[in-house]
């Protein structure tokens, strides 16, 4: 769609315009611009056309919505979008807007949306077999199951299927409990591990818990780089796990769980040498050590495939879900066959876990991100966009911390640097003005102060170039 188009649509160009002129008049032009560089950003040719919609307006499914769904839903923007069409990195509104999607659907779609090689797959497998559970034989799930292994390192080679992030932690603490013959889970202060009643216990942001018993689990502080008591210091929050193993248990943990870059949290990257010193200490607790990729897994951090690999270590159990399906419902866990083996003295089935189309569309997902390189473009489109957000940096107080790899980014924004106070306000305003210039962030963060930049792996350097413009002109409006 191109920039005439937009126009004479009255899209949201006229009222940036109208500022501009008016800046003009009053001379008030080139605060933080020159003259000539004072108009918004255009979005990066695509070629693409969306489909005319017929469908349903965003009053009409908003009121739907509020009729028939649960209460605890939310929605982003004061006037929530309705998006009907998506393409590779990109979604389309109800009138047919283009915007950049720079939040894949919460760090779900890894290939990109609507991605032909993912479709083909599991169209190609739904015309032949929508569903047959584990208790039958299907090639779809044993294929995808060896594809999964094969990326994985050491003995990390038995695979469980379910459906969703917060299933894979569900079981993931289950068999360390099982295995380990204890009870006390570890994890970290800030994380995030899902909204199940047991996981909700592993989840430490207030924002996302209810008051219901946790269960034999215990936070750690939080070995945040740019917040944290000890800054980049691993060893000293290394100390607190041994000191709440020495005076917050019997000695002996059943488990620990962490993130290797918090996504919900506000892309928190721990600090350097963190899990090595960590799952060592564990280890010698009796525990096993769960690596949660859900959101850094199958390249997204560009340097490594799965974010544990950033910090050299190898975990007893993995987990992930989001890119892992680019959108199917889909979630597994990988773990060794020790390990595996305390499940069988029990029946554990999950029904929809290894659905033959859902394993068809993941075993295409790892396919189409290792035939175009999508680890190797994170790496280097990441690369970019960081060094431009860093650049940003420099130029805007509010820009408190840049941080990430690859295609998992955060920028932390604050009113005072000196105090890292969150600019709650200031945020809402300028993620409101993104989506008027054409570009979809997420938020996180326990204040809500963190833009969570995380798009499909698809994204390109013009994308990114567009993103850093579209934010620098934004702030500059504030």
């Amino acid at each position: 769609m191109g920039w005439e188009r937009k126009l004479s649509r009255g899209s949201f160009v006229r009222p940036f315009l109208k500022n501009h002129w008016r800046g003009l008049c009053s001379g008030n032009v080139g605060l933080h611009r020159g003259v000539l560089d004072s108009a918004p950003p255009v979005l990066p040719a695509f070629d693409y056309d969306p489909k005319p919609y017929k469908g349903p307006l965003a009053e009409e499914v908003l009121e739907k919505r509020r009729k028939y769904l649960g209460p605890s839903l939310f929605y982003y923007y004061q006037k929530p979008l309705n998006i009907v069409e998506g393409k590779m990195q990109y979604l389309f509104d109800e009138n047919g807007r283009r915007y950049l999607d720079a939040f894949a659907g919460i760090v779900t779609v890894s290939c990109g949306h609507c991605h032909p090689d993912v479709l083909n797959a599991i169209m190609e497998q739904i015309k032949l077999l929508q569903h047959a559970t584990t208790i039958y034989l299907h090639h779809a799930i044993s294929d995808f199951a060896e594809g999964l292994a094969s990326k994985m390192p050491g003995n990390l080679k038995v695979v469980y299927f379910v459906n969703s992030g917060t299933e894979a932690n569900e079981l993931a603490m289950l068999m360390a409990r099982l295995y380990s013959g204890h009870l006390g889970m570890i994890a970290l202060r800030n994380a995030y591990h899902g909204g199940s009643s047991n996981t909700i216990g592993l989840t430490a942001l207030n924002t996302w818990k209810y008051p219901i018993p946790q269960g034999e689990i215990h936070h750690v502080l939080n070995p945040n780089p740019y917040r944290g008591v000890f800054g980049s210091n691993a060893r000293c929050y290394a100390e607190d796990v041994q000191d709440h193993i020495d005076h917050g248990t019997s000695g002996k943990v059943a488990g620990f769980i962490a993130e290797t870059i918090q996504g919900v949290g506000g892309a928190v990257e721990l600090a350097p040498g963190y899990l090595k010193l960590v799952y060592d200490i564990i280890r010698k607790a009796g525990g096993v050590c769960i690596a949660d990729e859900v959101q850094t897994g199958f390249g997204r951090t560009g340097s490594h495939y799965w974010g544990f690999e950033t910090q050299e270590v190898i975990p007893d159990i993995v987990t992930m879900a989001k890119g892992i399906g680019n959108g199917l419902p889909l979630g597994a866990v990988v773990t060794t066959p020790e390990i595996a083996r305390v499940l069988a003295q029990k029946i554990q089935f999950n029904t929809f876990g290894g659905n033959p189309v859902c394993s068809a569309g993941g075993h295409a997902v790892i396919r189409v991100l290792d035939k175009e390189k999508r680890q190797i473009h994170c790496a280097e489109v990441g690369s970019h966009m960081i060094h431009r957000l860093k650049d940003l940096q420099q130029k805007h107080d509010i820009i408190g911390d840049v941080r990430g790899r690859g295609l998992m980014v955060g920028i932390e924004l604050v009113t005072d640097r000196k105090q890292k106070t969150p600019a709650k306000a200031e945020t809402a305003v300028l993620f409101e003005s993104l989506r008027e210039l054409g570009v979809l962030v997420g938020k996180g963060g326990l204040h809500g102060n963190v833009f969570r930049i995380k798009p499909p792996m698809c994204f390109t350097k013009d994308d990114a170039d567009f993103l850093v413009d579209a934010m620098d002109y934004a702030i500059s409006k504030l």
